[in-house]
C-alpha cells in the first residue's frame, strides 16, 4: 500500500490533488481512498488531506501517520506543522519551492524534490499572484518523483475533472512533471 499525506492551505486544492491522484490509480485498477482533515475551515487555514493506492482492498480508514510520500504544497506551514512526521525511512518528500532540493534541511534522510509549483500556476493563470491554485501542477512533480500513476493517466484525470480551465491545469500538471528537480531524476 501507498499511503501519501499532503499538506497545504485552504484555497491551494490539497483535497482535490489527493482526489485526482486516487481517481488516475483508479483508472489504472487500484483501490483507492482520498479524504480531508480540516482544522479551521477558511481560506489559508492548514489542511491535510490523505491518499491510500493499493493493488487489495482498502480496509483502513484511519489519518496517515506513517506516509509512504509527504507533499508541502506551502512552504510557510513547515514552520506550524511537522510535515515529515512519522515518514517511512523510504518515503519521499515533495515541496512546491523554487529552492533546489539541496537547499533544503527539513532534519531527516529522505530525498527531497522540490518544483516551483506556484510560479507554474501563475503562468497558467490557476489563481493569482497573491494565492496561487497549486495542486494540478504538484501533481505532475508527484508522478515523476515517485512513479506512483502514469502522467497521461494524470493528465486525463486533470483535464476531465477540473472544475474550470482545464486545459491551463492539464498544461500545469505536464510542466511541473518536467520541471520537478530532485537527485534521482539528473
Amino acid at each position: 500500500m501507498i499511503e501519501i499525506r499532503f499538506h497545504g492551505r485552504g484555497g491551494q486544492g490539497a483535497v482535490t490533488a489527493s482526489e485526482f491522484l486516487a481517481r488516475a490509480a483508479f483508472l489504472e485498477g487500484n483501490d483507492v481512498q482520498s479524504f480531508p482533515m480540516y482544522g479551521v475551515e477558511r481560506r489559508g487555514a492548514p489542511v491535510t488531506a490523505f491518499t491510500r493506492i493499493d493493488s487489495k482492498a482498502v480496509r483502513n480508514k484511519a489519518q496517515i501517520h506513517e506516509p509512504d510520500i509527504v507533499i508541502v504544497m506551502d512552504m510557510a506551514l513547515l514552520d506550524a506543522v511537522d510535515v515529515t512526521a512519522g515518514i517511512k525511512p523510504d518515503g519521499k518528500v515533495i515541496l512546491n519551492t523554487e529552492k533546489a532540493p539541496d537547499d533544503i534541511d527539513l532534519g531527516v534522510d529522505n530525498p527531497i524534490y522540490t518544483v516551483d509549483a506556484s510560479s507554474i500556476a501563475v503562468e497558467h493563470r490557476l489563481g493569482s499572484k497573491v494565492a496561487p491554485i497549486v495542486n494540478t501542477a504538484i501533481l505532475g512533480a508527484i508522478v515523476r518523483a515517485t512513479g506512483v500513476v502514469d502522467i497521461n493517466t494524470l493528465v486525463d484525470v486533470v483535464r476531465n475533472n477540473a472544475p474550470a480551465k482545464k486545459e491551463e491545469n492539464a498544461k500545469a500538471t505536464k510542466q511541473a512533471y518536467e520541471e520537478v528537480r530532485g537527485e534521482e531524476l539528473e
